[in-house]
């Protein structure tokens, strides 16, 4: 398993507050992007794309079961080989 940075876990929340439209300390590593912030499942689909494009990275959609909050995407993204 990959170590996943601090510069890519800031650009990781970056990515998540600019799609689901929050400001940087309206989010916490566990507060849930669902039930906390109101996300669907077109915003889901929307940070994995992101995130593929900007890590360079291929995410397989049976991810975004773990990708219910920062947490869980640093987790993703440290298992994905880059």
């Amino acid at each position: 398993m990959a170590v996943v940075t601090p510069d890519e876990k800031q650009l990781i929340k970056g990515i998540v507050c600019d799609i689901l439209e929050l400001e940087g300390d309206e989010i916490t590593d566990d507060s849930l992007f669902i039930e906390d912030h109101d996300a669907d499942s077109m915003r889901l689909i929307e940070i994995l794309s992101s995130l593929e494009l900007n890590l360079k990275v291929t995410i397989e959609q049976s991810e975004l079961t773990r990708m219910v909050n920062l947490e869980g995407v640093y987790g993703v993204i440290g298992d994905t080989s880059r």
